[in-house]
């Protein structure tokens, strides 16, 4: 369901020039200097905010950046980052298509996708944040033995996910069909309880960039 628009929305974005970052193209290449962090995660799809936002206050050595193109959700974002201690926190309100221009090579530590956008529909298979065009520019953007992590309550996304991260040659490190089956660390959003209440299972894995990789 599409959000109504917030009034206050983009207003309270503009307001907040060092946490919503406008032009991060500016940034490219010193993030970590920015966050003031040894290790960069980097959400896709952040929604409102819940998970960057929490596991951010696990380790400030780690800076973390949440991209979400809808300003009424990332305005929500906002408000969580700024609830808390947030030097080494990031928002960027824009469309991730164009990611390549905000990371420098080799800048990203981890990148996170959690419960994205399936786009079921066959002909919108391209807009899916783990189709190959995606993940070739993964490629380039994450260090040497940098992470995608995912996480996804859709099977059809899930197992489209696998097969491509393959076909790209992506090691495989971590896989499971019921992530929350046991305690985790990683933190459950709001969004997520609510699958997990209705016994949906989640879907999680981790793969590792391979240098031999296209």
């Amino acid at each position: 369901m599409r959000m109504r628009k917030k009034p206050w929305a983009e207003p309270f974005l503009k307001a907040h020039p060092q946490l919503v970052i406008e032009q991060p193209q500016q940034l490219a290449g010193q993030w970590k200097d920015r966050l003031s962090c040894q290790q960069l995660h980097v959400e896709i799809g952040c929604g409102k905010g819940d998970y960057f936002t929490q596991m951010a206050l696990k380790d400030p050595r780690q800076g973390w950046i949440g991209i979400e193109k809808n300003r009424n959700v990332a305005a929500i974002a906002a408000k969580k980052a700024l609830a808390q201690p947030h030097d080494h926190l990031a928002l960027i309100a824009l469309d991730a298509d164009a990611l390549m221009e905000w990371f420098a090579p080799g800048e990203v530590d981890v990148i996170h996708l959690n419960f994205s956008d399936p786009w079921p529909k066959s002909g919108y298979a391209k807009r899916r944040l783990s189709h190959e065009r995606f993940l070739q520019r993964y490629q380039t953007l994450l260090k040497e033995d940098g992470q995608v992590i995912m996480k996804t309550d859709n099977q059809k996304l899930f197992e489209f996910s696998l097969t491509e991260f393959s076909r790209q040659q992506w090691l495989l490190q971590q896989v499971s069909v019921d992530f929350r089956r046991e305690p985790q660390e990683d933190v459950i959003t709001e969004y997520e309880r609510k699958f997990m209440e209705l016994g949906q299972p989640i879907y999680r894995a981790v793969w590792q960039k391979n240098s031999i990789s296209k």
